[in-house]
């Protein structure tokens, strides 16, 4: 049975571009910046038994590329869906729309509960 070990959050903006794939990987390496998951040498887990799900919020989450998305994860088996959220800043003044974008990644490993006893 898989269990959920990490839930990291993060954000990204494109300021000028208004590149949603773009805010999309700066959110991405900012959540995988806040997380060092060192249990798996420690307990001699194979990372590639993770599974890697991140959810990407953006106003126009069809703008996405998603293959490009799941190149940035460096680990585990990545699957990556994009959900309508983040933020679109309109600057009518200077006709610039900045985007920003929210990333959520959840890691699960299969854990036996032979072995382990969760709470």
């Amino acid at each position: 049975m898989e269990h959920r070990i990490i839930l990291e959050l993060g954000t990204g903006n494109d300021l000028y571009g208004r590149d949603y794939t773009k805010a999309a990987k700066r959110a991405i390496q900012d959540a995988l910046h806040h997380s060092s998951i060192v249990m798996f040498k420690s307990l001699g887990i194979d990372h590639t038994e993770m599974r890697v799900q991140v959810t990407i919020g953006v106003q126009q989450p069809d703008q996405l590329d998603l293959e490009a998305l799941t190149a940035e994860l460096p680990r585990g088996r990545a699957e990556v869906s994009a959900v309508k959220g983040g933020l679109d800043v309109h600057d009518a003044q200077n006709n610039q729309t900045h985007v920003i974008a929210t990333a959520a990644i959840e890691a699960f490993v299969p854990i036996s509960t032979k072995d382990w006893k969760l709470s």
